[in-house]
């Protein structure tokens, strides 16, 4: 493709100079290395570049050959995501360009479920263009633009789907591309697509400075934030954080659902972002040798195995083990089969909250010690108070971070999130000594070298006792025993044990997102009653991201992405269907749909 058919079409590079961010949706898969260098040429260039790109799963098959002399082939290539499904955020230049590769089997279907407001569109039009042309017009920002390339029998149907959208059709069309601008005469779509957090000054309080409130703080640092991190504690990670390692894994299930699929997108852009922290020369303790879940019968382990190999994933992702292969790769005697991530393994909480605030430390204000019991908006920001109503910090954009409580500040309605108890265990030396890498399945066992094994942990719910207990030992050692027999063989004496609360909800899924204006809602809640979630009026400023149950250390960076993509009105880094099944306003959705709230 020539620099004249990318370029010219788009004005670029002048529609993008001295601005914030401009994002270019390629349909194609070929733009995004030209636009890169463009952009590296351009001194007058934008703050940011994100190009979307639609593929199929073929097109992973492929990465830029080494033979090419480009150094930002080059760097392309070892960023190349690995081959599965989904949406993969690529990040490069210290952020300013972000690659957002949208993979799936159909490409108009795969446009369609993202998020976003495009500059510019480069497209292949299929035989029938009207979907293509209708997703455009949901995405388009003022005065998009439209490049694609197509046949001359393609031109008329093409030039109709395009005008029917909202679109002017301009006179450089040739015989082999159609060019055109959103320019709508009439209301085209229901919704507007994303746009930047009105803030000003940029400036942004965090509650909460565990996984969650330590990623969002560094990733809206690295957009140029000032952060306001509040957290009761002295020091980062001490609660559910604050546990001397956790264990990282996508989950495999025989259909690919949604927990699935949000899953494997937060398990691969944590490792993204750990291997920056890891560059930059912070030791985040991560093990390295994979890891192994054991399967809970037998027949879960067959039904597995059948499902990896009908999804085809690729043997880095995921690998189905039999009973003596999963033994052998352990190191101990496993009692079934089961299947190894290679890329999962154990990692420690507080090391990577504290790595993360170390990207950031300038422009992230700390405030240790310092327990919010409150929070209101004045119309124009929003302030956090301590217990005795003085004013901790305000800023026009405000994450609820802190687990438990985010839910109470935010008043949020019918007590959406629990408290589970989770005891752990630490044992001294026993049989598991040899093992390995760390195995869950029942429970888990993570080795930790001359520090014993960590195995757990309980799960009580609504139980709020802080005192360790012999009868959680007991249990974790059960649990453990029953996917590696020799534990219960030669049982091991507990070295030390630690309680903290995770915080769940009804579906296991966590909290991500804009809050919804509640009080609003109420009000037209007769209105609202078919309502979807785009439809739902929001708090202006204020964030969700809590109740990340077991899985914070997966869920907690991708959480971090998608809130600051939300405030900087970026192309979301995941579906709308998977951000919309972590909504934290989906209950509230949920009862107006069943008239069960109305304005009182």
């Amino acid at each position: 493709m020539t620099e004249t058919l990318l370029f010219a079409p788009h004005d670029l590079p002048a529609r993008w100079r001295r601005r914030r961010a401009f994002t270019f949706v390629d349909a194609t898969f070929s733009v995004f290395l030209p636009l890169w260098q463009r952009w590296r040429d351009d001194e007058d260039r934008c703050e940011r570049l994100h190009v979307v790109a639609i593929a199929t799963l073929n097109a992973l098959n492929d990465p830029p050959s080494s033979d090419d002399p480009s150094p930002l082939a080059a760097e392309l290539a070892r960023a190349w995501p690995m081959r599965v499904p989904g949406v993969h955020r690529l990040e490069f230049d210290e952020g300013r360009v972000v690659l957002t590769l949208a993979i799936g089997d159909d490409g108009d279907e795969m446009l369609s479920r993202l998020w976003l407001r495009a500059d510019a569109f480069h497209i292949e039009p299929t035989d029938d263009p009207r979907k293509l042309c209708k997703s455009l017009a949901r995405f388009a920002g003022d005065g998009a633009t439209v490049c694609a390339n197509a046949s001359a029998a393609l031109h008329p149907p093409l030039r109709r789907a395009l005008e029917s959208s909202g679109f002017e059709c301009l006179p450089v069309t040739t015989d082999t591309r159609v060019v055109a601008r959103f320019a709508p005469r009439w209301r085209v779509r229901r919704h507007e697509p994303p746009l930047a957090c009105a803030a000003s000054p940029r400036e942004a309080i965090v509650i909460g400075a565990g996984l969650a409130g330590c990623a969002v703080s560094a990733r809206l640092a690295g957009r140029g934030w000032r952060v306001t991190l509040i957290d009761r504690h002295a020091l980062p990670a001490r609660d559910a954080s604050g546990n001397p390692a956790g264990v990282f894994h996508p989950i495999v299930w025989r259909d690919d659902s949604v927990a699935a699929r949000l899953t494997r997108a937060g398990f691969l852009y944590a490792l993204r972002r750990w291997q920056a922290l890891e560059a930059a020369d912070h030791d985040l303790l991560r093990s390295d040798a994979g890891l192994l879940q054991i399967a809970d019968t037998p027949e879960d382990a067959d039904a597995l195995a059948a499902a990896i190999a009908r999804f085809a994933y690729p043997s880095d992702y995921v690998r189905p083990m039999t009973r003596d292969a999963a033994s052998r790769i352990a190191g101990v005697d496993v009692a079934r089969g089961g299947w190894f991530f290679p890329r999962g393994g154990a990692i420690s909480p507080a090391a990577v909250c504290a790595a993360q605030l170390a990207s950031a430390t300038a422009r992230i204000t700390p405030r240790m010690a310092t327990e919010a019991t409150r929070i209101a908006h004045d119309g124009r920001l929003w302030s956090a108070f301590d217990a005795s109503g003085d004013e901790i910090a305000s800023a026009p954009v405000m994450v609820l971070a802190s687990a438990h409580d985010a839910a109470r500040l935010a008043g949020l309605y019918g007590e959406p999130t629990r408290s589970v108890r989770g005891q752990l265990s630490v044992l001294d030396s026993s049989t598991l000594d040899v093992l390995r890498m760390p195995v869950i399945g029942e429970g888990y066992a993570v080795p930790l070298g001359a520090n014993g094994t960590l195995i757990g942990a309980t799960y009580d719910i609504d139980d709020p006792d802080r005192e360790i207990r012999a009868a959680g030992h007991r249990e974790n050692i059960g649990r453990v025993a029953s996917m590696l027999p020799d534990l219960a063989r030669a049982p091991a004496s507990v070295r030390a044990g630690r309680v903290a609360f995770r915080c769940v909800t009804s579906d296991r899924m966590p909290m991500i997102g804009q809050l919804a204006d509640e009080s609003a809602a109420r009000r037209d809640a007769q209105r609202l009653s078919g309502a979807w979630p785009l439809d739902l009026p929001r708090l202006p400023g204020l964030y969700g991201a809590f109740a990340f149950g077991s899985r914070g250390l997966v869920w907690a960076t991708l959480a971090a992405e998608l809130i600051a993509s939300q405030v900087e009105g970026e192309p979301w880094p995941v579906e709308r269907e998977l951000a919309e099944a972590i909504d934290p306003a989906r209950f509230l959705l949920k009862a107006l749909r069943h008239g069960e709230i109305g304005p009182s």
